[in-house]
C-alpha cells in the first residue's frame, strides 16, 4: 500500500474521507501531502496546511475525531516527535533564557491583534460558561470566580504569576479593592497592563517567577504553568510556598490532560506556537507540590475551552481585514489551525482546564469549596 492509501485508512478509521463532502472531511490541493504526513506525522499535518496543501471546513471537528479514534496517535510517530521527547527528557527546555522564547514568538505579536479578539479585559484563558453563551460575561465570570475561590478581601496583597495584558489585576482591585503585583516576561504585555491598570493599586513589573520577592496572602498562576517545564513544577510550587503567607491562598489555573509526558503540546504546536511548553497531568502537579501544600479543590472545566475558543475565532475571523496586510495569509492559516485544533483537542477531552486551590501544609481549618 502506498502513502496516499496508508493515509487514507488512518482517517477513514476516524470517520474522515479524503475529499468526502462533510464539514469534517479533508479536501487535498497537493499530493505530496500522504509523503509529508508519513515522514513527519502530525507535524507535517500542519505544515501542510499552513502551506494550503489541504483543507477543511470544520477543523476543530476533524481534529476531535482523529484524536477520539486515536488517529493523531498513529500518526505522531515521527522523527522529529521522538526527538522531542528525547530532548524534554535529558534537558530543561524552560531555563530562564529559554523561557522568554515563547514570550517573543508569541506574546509579543502585537497587542492589538489579541486585543480585536479577546473580551474587554483581555482574557487569553477559558472563560466560565456557566448560565452564559455571552464570552465577554463567561471571562468575567471567570475572574470573579477566582477572587471567590481566593477569598479576596481588600487588605490582601495579591501576586499575579504570569499576568498577561492586566486583566485580573484590574478585576481584583477594582471589585474587592486588594493590592495586586502582576509579573510578566512580555514586553509588549507589560507595556499594555500598565497603561490598562492605570490609577489603581496595581504594580506590573517584568520579572521571571524565580526572581520573586516579597510576601503574598493570595497567589494566581492562571494560564502560566503550561510554559514552565516538568523539570520546573518543583520549582514554580517551592517558589509559591516561600512567598505566600502562612494562612493564604494559592490558585493554579491550568490546561491539563491525563497523562503524565515530557511534553505536552503537539508538535506542530510547540514548534509554531508555544516553543518549549507542555501540559502537566494532575499526578505530575501533585506530585511538585507534595509536602508543600494542601489540595483543597479541584475543579474541571475544560469543556468550557472548545467554546471559549471558537468564540475567540469567530472574533478573529471578523476582524483579520484590519490586520491582512501586516501579517498576511499564512499567518492566517496558521493562527486558524492553531485556534481550531486547540477547540478539537478539549471537545475530545484529550485536554482538560483546571482550577486547583491550595493552601500551606501547615494551615489548620476548612476550605470551603466555590463554583
Amino acid at each position: 500500500m502506498g502513502s496516499q492509501g496508508l493515509v487514507e485508512q488512518i482517517f477513514r478509521s476516524a470517520d474522515i474521507i479524503i475529499n468526502g463532502s462533510r464539514p469534517w472531511d479533508i479536501q487535498v490541493h497537493n499530493k505530496g501531502l500522504y509523503d509529508r504526513v508519513l515522514a513527519k506525522g502530525t507535524l507535517g499535518i500542519g505544515e501542510s496546511y499552513v502551506d494550503g496543501w489541504w483543507d477543511c471546513e470544520q477543523l476543530d471537528e476533524l481534529v476531535s475525531r482523529a484524536i477520539r479514534f486515536g488517529g493523531d496517535k498513529r500518526m505522531a510517530l515521527s522523527f522529529s516527535g521522538t526527538l522531542r521527547v528525547i530532548q524534554a527528557k535529558l534537558f530543561n527546555l524552560q531555563t530562564e533564557p529559554r523561557s522568554k522564547k515563547v514570550a517573543r514568538e508569541h506574546y509579543d505579536l502585537g497587542n492589538d491583534l489579541y486585543m480585536a479578539f479577546l473580551d474587554p479585559y483581555n482574557q487569553y484563558t477559558c472563560g466560565y460558561f456557566k448560565d452564559t453563551e455571552d464570552l465577554n460575561v463567561a471571562q468575567e465570570q471567570k475572574l470573579d470566580l477566582i477572587c471567590r475561590k481566593l477569598e479576596l478581601r481588600p487588605a490582601d496583597k495579591m501576586l499575579d504569576i504570569g499576568c498577561g495584558w492586566g486583566g485580573f489585576a484590574k478585576w481584583a482591585a477594582s471589585h474587592y479593592g486588594c493590592h495586586v503585583t502582576g509579573i510578566s516576561i512580555s514586553d509588549e504585555q507589560i507595556t499594555y497592563a500598565k497603561e490598562f491598570t492605570g490609577g489603581l493599586p496595581v504594580e506590573i513589573v517584568k520579572a521571571d517567577y524565580r526572581e520573586l520577592k516579597g510576601q503574598y496572602d493570595k497567589i494566581l498562576i492562571c494560564g502560566m504553568i503550561e510554559h514552565v517545564g516538568h523539570k520546573n513544577y518543583r520549582t514554580i510550587m517551592e517558589v509559591v510556598k516561600k512567598h505566600l503567607l502562612p494562612n493564604g491562598l494559592f490558585l493554579l489555573q491550568t490546561i491539563g490532560r491525563n497523562e503524565s509526558k515530557t511534553i505536552g503540546f503537539d508538535p506542530w504546536m510547540e514548534k509554531y506556537v508555544f516553543p518549549n511548553s507542555a501540559i502537566p497531568s494532575l499526578q505530575q502537579i501533585a506530585k511538585a507540590s507534595e509536602n508543600l501544600f494542601v489540595m483543597e479543590d479541584l475543579h474541571n472545566f475544560g469543556s468550557y475551552y472548545d467554546k471559549t475558543l471558537l468564540l475567540w475565532w469567530k472574533n478573529f475571523d471578523k476582524t483579520w481585514p484590519r490586520f491582512k496586510d501586516e501579517y498576511g495569509d499564512r499567518f492566517y492559516r496558521m493562527f486558524r489551525y492553531y485556534i481550531l485544533a486547540c477547540a478539537g483537542t478539549f471537545r475530545a477531552r484529550k485536554n482538560l482546564l483546571w482550577h486547583i486551590v491550595f493552601t500551606h501544609i501547615e494551615k489548620l481549618g476548612q476550605y470551603k469549596s466555590v463554583r
